[in-house]
């Protein structure tokens, strides 16, 4: 796509077929300082159980951003987020034999009549209703271990999990409940109607569990990460991929909850155009998303993107709202820097204190060790310092904190603003914390 006639917002209502595609045309373009805005479908279980997609997700076409090369990044402000669906379901998911060729996210079958990635017609509700159009066997990938369908109210900032009556009432009405936009093809999961948690209250704090940029080799969008992209490697099924070929990804699959409206992410430029696509809105979610799953929704997202020429990052560097932050890493107060002051005069102490300001670091890998060691080396490498001084650092003023288990970190610190000029984005974590 050629940088001209771009567009002050470019609004997005189409989908991927789960592939992320660094040859596919890309929408815009948007300028760089303009705004996407876009309708966003389920991800996640939705996905999991319409073998016709090739990912596990569903996310937005990539919108190509004018001016941006490979080697720059861009920064995306998260401008705000609103859920527009009135119910969902979700829970703790199983692999059922049979239905797939070694990956069941993205290689799914036809037990019955062997056609890979079928097409689909919903019969019914419950656990049976997705059927091969060919065939009608039963052919989702996954059950429920432990599921509950949970409904919000209008202003969204409360949900319930409901009964089996409702959920089946649900479950009959299922693209009106998941408010699930036109153009996706994804079977409701709330078809499923699993109701094994009732009553439970949950606090809504919607955020991405996908944003980022195109990688340059084609990929299932659940597994542009460390952690699921490892499932890719010498694979069985026609997107496997080699270890070194795995390092082309641009870990847009983060499941970090601070992904939300008010922070801004800082994502490489492996592709012409940088390719931002966006997807998986959940209502909440934990630190670490440990049942594998959350609360998946439909919703209007409006992003702000900006491209930052000759600064180059090997993965995403998150600067969350100062709300989210670890505590020790939450910038110094001036009443904590005028007692510092007076500790170093003190000790006669002549060097200048440091003025520090958050970053924080994506890590993604095959687990959480490697995901960690992912992280301090990428830091490391945007700051032009050590691992070790990286290991000091979000030890004493920072933390290490899970995004997704199995394997996704965030590398958190406060780092002095006079080494942070030299990095080209100082301007960016200016903004969010003074």
């Amino acid at each position: 796509m050629k940088d001209t006639n771009a567009h002050q917002t470019v609004y997005v209502n189409t989908f991927t077929n789960g592939l992320l595609d660094p040859s596919s045309e890309m929408l815009g373009p948007v300028k760089s300082g303009g705004y996407i805005v876009a309708n966003t479908a389920p991800g996640c279980w939705g996905p999991m159980i319409t073998p016709s997609l090739r990912g596990g997700h569903e996310v937005t076409e990539p919108v190509y951003v004018e001016g941006a090369d490979v080697g720059d990044a861009i920064a995306i402000r998260i401008v705000s987020i609103h859920p527009t669906s009135i119910a969902t379901s979700s829970g703790n998911d199983q692999t059922v034999e049979g239905r797939f060729l070694g990956d069941p996210f993205v290689a799914a079958k036809c037990p019955g009549c062997g056609t890979d990635h079928p097409e689909t017609k919903i019969d019914g509700i419950g656990n049976g209703a997705i059927r091969c159009v060919e065939c009608g066997e039963d052919v989702t990938p996954f059950t429920f271990t432990n599921g509950y369908t949970m409904t919000f109210n209008d202003t969204k900032d409360i949900g319930i999990t409901v009964n089996k009556e409702v959920a089946e009432r649900i479950a009959r009405e299922g693209e009106h409940y998941m408010a699930k936009p036109e153009n996706s093809v994804q079977n409701p999961v709330v078809t499923f109607a699993p109701h094994d948690i009732v009553g439970m209250i949950a606090r809504l704090r919607p955020f991405l569990g996908q944003l980022g940029t195109t990688p340059s080799r084609v990929l299932p969008d659940s597994h542009n990460a460390g952690d699921f992209g490892s499932f890719l490697v010498d694979a069985p099924h026609e997107y496997s991929v080699t270890k070194e070929q795995l390092e082309e990804r641009t870990d847009g699959h983060l499941d970090v909850n601070r992904l939300r409206a008010g922070a801004t992410i800082i994502c490489p430029v492996k592709v012409p155009g940088g390719g931002v696509y966006l997807g998986d809105m959940h209502a909440m979610q934990g630190d670490g998303e440990i049942a594998g799953h959350t609360t998946d929704v439909s919703g209007i997202v409006t992003l702000q993107v900006e491209v930052i020429k000759g600064v180059h990052t090997s993965g995403p560097i998150l600067l969350p709202v100062e709300e989210d932050l670890p505590f020790l890493a939450k910038p110094i107060t001036e009443a904590e820097r005028t007692r510092a002051e007076a500790l170093a005069l003190e000790w006669n102490i002549p060097q200048q204190l440091e003025e520090s300001l958050p970053i924080s670091f994506i890590g993604t890998g095959e687990d959480l060790n490697v995901a960690t060691e992912n992280g301090l080396a990428r830091a490391a490498e945007f700051l032009g310092i050590t691992v070790p001084e990286v290991m000091n650092r979000a030890t004493v003023n920072g933390s290490i904190e899970i995004g997704r288990h199995p394997g996704v970190v965030t590398v958190t610190f406060l780092y002095p603003v006079e080494k942070l000029e030299r990095t080209g984005i100082l301007n960016y974590v200016t903004e969010q914390y003074k």
